[in-house]
């Protein structure tokens, strides 16, 4: 049991069409009820649904955040690609930089703070994703890996209090393997040391679900999680919340 204050973030990746939206209809009760005590509950949908979500969720305190963004605080020659001012100007407060499966793909950690830096730039709150991969984790490189992108990820970014640091370890995200408490609890430790001053807010991604949520409510660090795939099920969604606060 928890009686901090929470934030569950649903990562909806590339799942979703406006029949979705009525699978929502039990969140969006949940949200106005007293079940949930203390806690914030966003969701971040593909681009294509984020302004259907908004006017879902218009009447409710759930928020609404995008999956990523283009580095560019301008407008240009970017076919295809979305920026923080135009999130924003849709109603996106949140942005979700540096998930592994786009760093996968090419994203570095020069490209996701210049991202950082936009987003900042307009006013969004940033959940900046780092994470070990399973190689590296067996060659003990854990700590210099979340090192890196965390000191890189950030550099030069002083006010850190609309950053939101998402720990998923590679090999957990959508594999049903969580880490061992006690190495989710160094790592968490060790992430937090990594801040002087007001801490930004520390989550846990990684197949987070309702059967292991009693166990990783009990780091006593962290702020909140960052969930994949259980997310497109409102059911579980909401058995994650209250598991938490009981």
């Amino acid at each position: 049991m928890t009686n901090k204050y929470m934030y569950f973030i649903a990562n909806w990746k590339m799942f979703g069409t406006k029949n979705s939206l009525n699978s929502l209809n039990k969140v969006i009760r949940f949200s106005k009820s007293k079940e949930i005590k203390k806690g914030r509950l966003i969701y971040c949908p593909p681009f294509t649904l984020i302004s259907s979500f908004i006017k879902k969720f218009e009447n409710c305190l759930i928020d609404i955040g995008a999956q990523n963004c283009h580095e560019s605080e301008n407008y240009g020659s970017h076919t295809g690609s979305i920026n923080c001012k135009m999130l924003k100007d849709i109603g996106a407060n949140y942005v979700i930089i540096g998930h592994s499966e786009n760093r996968k793909k090419g994203e570095n950690n020069k490209l996701i703070n210049q991202k950082i830096k936009s987003a900042m730039k307009a006013n969004l709150k940033v959940i900046l994703c780092v994470g070990e991969t399973f190689s590296e984790k067996k060659r003990g490189k854990t700590k210099s890996v979340l090192s890196s992108q965390i000191k890189m990820g950030l550099h030069k970014i002083k006010k850190k209090s609309n950053i939101f640091i998402a720990y998923e370890p590679v090999w957990s995200i959508g594999t049903g393997r969580i880490p061992k408490l006690s190495d989710l609890e160094k790592n968490v430790d060790f992430i937090k040391k990594k801040f002087k001053g007001k801490l930004p807010k520390i989550l846990y991604g990684g197949s987070v679900n309702p059967q292991n949520i009693n166990q990783l409510k009990k780091i006593q660090d962290l702020n909140g999680f960052l969930i994949g795939g259980a997310s497109l099920n409102s059911k579980k969604f909401i058995d994650i919340v209250k598991k938490t606060y009981n």
